[in-house]
């Protein structure tokens, strides 16, 4: 079983949101690191890029495969995680820790439509 973590809002594509104050960390879950297998490459936005609920924003690759990133919340990108550019395998290692984007949220009632830790369980099993 895919670790899911309390606190933190989920979307279908398999992507999480960790909500600071205004700022949401937006990465891929356990879930989705462990269906791509050994993440190679991470594609990420630029800092000031502006993303929107339900779409598409970056992606993540791995040997098996590559898969887009959609965006659970709309903003302003205001930092990207550098560290996964030189070490992307940090994903595998922790998805959660590994967030991809931090985005200043633009609407805060795009998490209304993204699910809760026991939601996202019942969803993956």
């Amino acid at each position: 079983m895919a670790k899911v973590i309390e606190g933190l809002y989920y979307s279908e594509s398999h992507e999480f949101v960790r909500v600071e104050g205004d700022y949401g960390f937006v990465g891929i879950t356990d879930y989705a690191q462990n269906a791509l297998g050994n993440v190679v490459y991470v594609d990420m936005p630029e800092v000031d890029d502006k993303v929107s609920a339900g779409e598409e924003f970056g992606a993540v690759e791995s040997v098996k495969a590559a898969s887009d990133l959609i965006s659970p919340v709309s903003g302003t990108v205001v930092e990207i995680n550098d560290a996964l550019e030189d070490e992307p395998e940090l994903i595998n290692q922790d998805a959660f820790e590994n967030w991809i984007v931090k985005v200043e949220l633009s609407d805060k009632s795009d998490l209304n439509n993204l699910m809760d830790a026991k939601a996202y369980a019942a969803f993956c099993a």
